[in-house]
């Protein structure tokens, strides 16, 4: 098969994920010359996000055009002590949507395909130079083209942080994730939590329904000095009869790797060169979800390019740094985490309102539990 063409593009993004799908979409509802770099052949595959969207992005975002197959909602969180004492928290009218993953990623490339995007798959950022034709953009992209800005949505070990010298992600949560095909939990409403700093040191298990069957992992604070991987095992056997997850099922999949929890990089953009999503560290640093947050973001980094190409607006290195999330209340929890988390406060107080209120702080960003 013939290479494509080069061509001129207002905005290369590299990676089809959720923040560099949201820049895209973006940039491209402003008419821009838009151009996204895949590395995989197919989106769907090898995917590391659990696919868990909150309400906010599930109604307020693009993503509220999302098949309906595609989701499944889940209304409660229960939270397990190490003990396995447990308190169940729900806000009405609040929810969580579990995803066919895969599939998502899929719908996603059709819908930047049927904006006009340039969506190359199996294509790998491999460098971006000074264009010696500035008229046609910025950047040159070797086998691309040329382009204006060049957006780097491209994970946790971004390729374009690091040939720009930009922030690098450093902090890591390492997990393991099951899946089991056509099982259903014996609570399927629900998102399973599981605190025990034995098995899971600086973070949780959990267990979800999603449409296709059941996700259940575990992850801890990556560190240099810790050996070994999430013992996935270990926490089946402790509660696998409690949810409804038969001993001796093999997965029909498993995913592991490496999750940003530090928070924004800095400095997240350079002249011409921005980060968004993993990229970025956009991040939560308690809970690892990022699909919201890196929504927000990418597109707010494919408005603000538009609106300065277009508009004469900010520029959109600066708006990039404005809309990276803080995170100062779970920064502190993430200290917290890290440096003092013991089993016996929650095996103490778990149900107690000073729990409630951190697990309210946690799931539902601040809304009131009933």
């Amino acid at each position: 098969m013939a290479a494509a063409p080069e061509r001129d593009y207002d905005l290369v993004i590299v990676g089809a994920s959720f923040a560099g799908a949201a820049c895209a979409l973006a940039a491209a509802q402003y008419g821009l010359r838009v151009c996204v770099l895949e590395r995989k052949r197919d989106p769907g595959l090898k995917l590391h996000t659990t696919g868990i969207i909150v309400k906010e992005a599930a109604e307020r975002t693009w993503l509220n055009q999302m098949p309906a197959g595609l989701v499944r909602r889940v209304d409660k969180v229960r939270l397990y002590a190490p003990n396995l004492r447990d308190v169940a928290l729900q806000v009405p009218d609040y929810y969580f949507l579990t995803t066919d993953t895969p599939n998502l990623m899929r719908w996603l490339a059709d819908e930047m395909r049927g904006q006009g995007v340039d969506l190359r798959l199996a294509h790998s950022f491999t460098d971006a130079t000074h264009s010696v034709q500035p008229h046609r953009g910025r950047w040159h992209l070797p086998g691309v083209g040329h382009a204006h800005w060049l957006v780097g949505a491209d994970g946790a070990k971004s390729r374009v942080a690091q040939r720009f010298g930009l922030g690098a992600v450093r902090d890591f949560l390492y997990g393991v994730e099951y899946e089991f095909a056509d099982l259903e939990l014996h609570e399927p409403d629900v998102l399973h939590c599981f605190i025990d700093k034995r098995l899971a040191p600086g973070y949780i298990g959990w267990a979800t329904q999603n449409p296709t069957g059941v996700q259940f992992g575990l992850a801890f604070r990556h560190d240099v000095g810790r050996a070994g991987t999430p013992d996935v095992t270990a926490l089946r056997e402790r509660v696998g009869a409690r949810l409804g997850i038969p001993k001796d099922l093999p997965p029909s999949a498993i995913r592991a790797g490496l999750i940003p929890c530090g928070g924004p990089v800095s400095p997240i953009a350079k002249p011409g060169v921005i980060l968004t999503g993993d990229a970025a560290g956009i991040v939560s640093p308690v809970t690892a979800g990022g699909i919201h947050s890196a929504w927000q973001h990418g597109w707010a980094v494919g408005e603000g390019v538009a609106r300065h190409l277009r508009d004469g607006g900010p520029a959109p290195e600066r708006v990039a740094a404005d809309a990276a999330p803080p995170y100062r209340f779970k920064r502190a929890l993430r200290w917290i985490f890290d440096h003092a988390q013991y089993d016996w406060p929650f095996d103490l107080l778990i149900g107690s309102a000073p729990m409630r209120w951190a697990a309210e702080r946690v799931y539902f960003g601040g809304r009131a539990v009933r």
